[in-house]
């Protein structure tokens, strides 16, 4: 992970991952404006007082939430071109043998990802709340849940272009360790303001690191 940040930063300035950045970017916006405007309308009807500023911090707290999960889902349709260009430069051979998913299977990866980060932080929510007295006790959660689901996520956008079936199945299996401390890497990466806007792209580049420096 430590090694591999930095070649993905590096990379930054590929025109390849330029173009995923700015189009995922865009989109990822586009969604989560999209999905603020559904509480900021009902904060407008409800008038002023505490029901508005406890309304205010707990749609700032949902939202907050929600962008891991439209950011995972987005990189999702474009994570073949992130492990691609990474492959191209970094690990030419894979890159001969690996093979796109279809727009289907992209689409399907970024909704299941972003619909278990959704569910699994809703199931979390009782413990967030009971959580709460401790001060730090909501951050460790958070970042328990999201690195499991990010590590999961990310590793297997990587693992599609090179391994199905059983023997996906058991990548995922035996990758457990690491492609937490990935998650983890990426849930880091999402609570910082700005970096945030990079974690998808950054995190699905990191990942093409790992898996190969695993192969290897």
């Amino acid at each position: 992970m430590f090694a591999a940040l930095p070649l993905a930063l590096a990379q930054l300035g590929d025109p390849r991952i330029r173009r995923v950045l700015v189009k995922s970017l865009l989109l990822t916006l586009t969604l989560f404006g999209l999905a603020g405007l559904g509480p900021l309308d009902y904060r407008c009807e409800i008038g002023t007082g505490t029901g508005t500023a406890a309304s205010v911090v707990l749609g700032v707290i949902g939202l907050w939430f929600l962008f891991p999960a439209i950011a995972i889902g987005v990189i999702g349709l474009f994570a073949d071109e992130v492990v691609e260009a990474v492959e191209a430069r970094h690990y030419p051979a894979a890159a001969k043998s690996g093979r796109n998913p279809s727009i289907a299977r992209s689409a399907g990866l970024g909704l299941r990802s972003a619909g278990r980060l959704i569910l699994w932080n809703l199931l979390a929510l009782p413990f967030y709340i009971l959580l709460a007295v401790t001060g730090i006790g909501p951050f460790l959660l958070f970042f328990a849940i999201n690195a499991i689901a990010l590590g999961r996520d990310l590793g297997e956008m990587v693992a599609v272009r090179h391994l199905e079936g059983e023997a996906l199945r058991r990548w995922l299996a035996g990758s457990r360790f690491r492609r937490l401390l990935l998650g983890l890497g990426a849930t880091l990466l999402f609570t910082i303001p700005f970096v945030n806007l990079l974690a998808p792209v950054l995190g699905a580049a990191v990942a093409t690191h790992l898996y190969h420096s695993e192969k290897a």
